[in-house]
């Protein structure tokens, strides 16, 4: 009985230095990667031939677009501007008014159901006008939430230019983590709007 006693003693010992030993599990909040910025510089996209002119990053490259899903674009005045350090990519897709069934109204309307594509996925869309000196008109968006393109925008002259403009990076949306990104590049895209000016 008393070797049971030592035994039953010696277990409870055993547990309680065993329990003394373990440490309380804390989660540790989800982390981002630092992003370091460029400084902020700018030229101008000035293409012979080309319909209109802006200004862009010196840290970003100009790419002719030659696929629009598959097909040829209508024009070739369609290019993207890429930010190889940021992974994104602005697309910009260039139409004539007026040219085969592109009325004002029908190029407005696709540019608002091509955001608005973006509703399951957002948390919300925010519409601010657009007017600058330079006869340019139009809509810009900022989409909340994990979708794909949070920022985008449609400008035009009302009579022979528009020009759509969206923002998409290589990677799954994620808001949180793209978030100083799609900030940072939404600056750049209000520069590109404010300096164009129609041809």
């Amino acid at each position: 009985m008393p070797k049971r006693k030592h035994l039953l003693f010696a277990c409870l010992i055993l547990s309680v230095v065993c329990s003394a030993c373990e440490q309380a599990y804390t989660p540790k909040p989800r982390g981002y990667f630092q992003i370091n910025f460029p400084e902020r510089k700018y030229k101008t996209f000035d293409a012979p031939g080309y319909p209109y002119t802006f200004e862009y990053p010196e840290y970003a490259q100009i790419i002719k677009d030659t696929s629009f899903f598959g097909d040829k674009p209508e024009n070739p005045y369609w290019i993207n501007i890429d930010f190889p350090s940021l992974n994104g990519k602005i697309y910009l897709s260039y139409k004539i008014i007026g040219q085969g069934q592109n009325n004002l109204r029908k190029l407005i309307d696709d540019a608002f159901k091509m955001t608005y594509k973006h509703t399951y996925k957002a948390d919300y869309i925010d519409e601010n006008a657009i007017a600058t000196p330079n006869n340019v008109y139009g809509t810009f968006y900022a989409v909340g939430g994990n979708a794909a393109s949070a920022r985008q925008f449609f400008v035009t002259d009302s009579s022979s230019h528009f020009l759509r403009g969206a923002l998409y990076f290589d990677a799954t949306p994620n808001a949180d983590s793209l978030a100083p990104v799609n900030k940072f590049l939404e600056q750049d895209m209000r520069k590109l709007v404010e300096s164009l000016h129609w041809r």
